[in-house]
């Protein structure tokens, strides 16, 4: 949408088949996995001034925070009955995206985070944030908000948004957690599934 209405984009990942589909819709990337500081080369490519507003897509599933995933993960072996209540209490998130997007955009400018949040023990209460749609711009995606200015983009006979191309994974509903397993281990080339 972004590219569609004339504004630069700066894309940020590590997975090849995201980064060239980013590149195909005009943004400019940045691989994760060859600088070690997102930020300053955000503010490189912004003569230092940084994005008027940054998105955080990712959430809780950042990669970048060895520790916290490891702890995630041992939650994971805790039967359901401990676990549930822990979550509420003791959750943690990965927050390298989190953060990255805060330190990326300019004074002033706007941070929006639309990837899911689960954690109440984070260094702010992210999940209750998350879920009561408060500060920096957060929550569940407004998507009534926004119909009436998207509908007529998608009514035309041009692909902008990519909604016919964006699907790389085409499976019946049978085979759904196979589509949720490639989709979450970014295996075949996996980047969006339709069921």
């Amino acid at each position: 949408i972004a590219t569609h209405r004339g504004l630069q984009v700066i894309g940020v990942d590590n997975v090849p088949e995201r980064l060239a589909r980013a590149r195909q819709y005009g943004a400019t990337v940045i691989n994760t996995d060859e600088t070690d500081d997102v930020p300053g080369a955000i503010r490189e490519l912004t003569d230092g001034r940084g994005v008027d507003g940054s998105l955080d897509a990712v959430g809780m599933e950042a990669h970048g925070a060895p520790v916290a995933e490891t702890a995630i993960k041992a939650v994971g072996l805790v039967p359901d009955v401990l676990a549930k209540p822990m979550m509420k209490t003791m959750g943690i998130d990965r927050l390298a995206a989190l953060r990255s997007a805060i330190s990326s955009v300019r004074r002033g400018g706007t941070v929006s985070v639309s990837g899911v949040y689960g954690g109440m023990a984070d260094p702010m209460p992210m999940m209750e944030m998350f879920d009561r749609g408060i500060a920096m711009r957060m929550g569940q995606c407004h998507v009534r908000r926004w119909v009436d200015d998207i509908v007529p983009v998608l009514e035309e006979d041009a692909d902008i948004f990519g909604l016919e191309s964006l699907a790389t994974h085409r499976l019946p509903l049978e085979q759904a957690a196979h589509g949720y397993e490639i989709f979450q281990k970014k295996q075949d080339g996996c980047i969006k599934v339709v069921l």
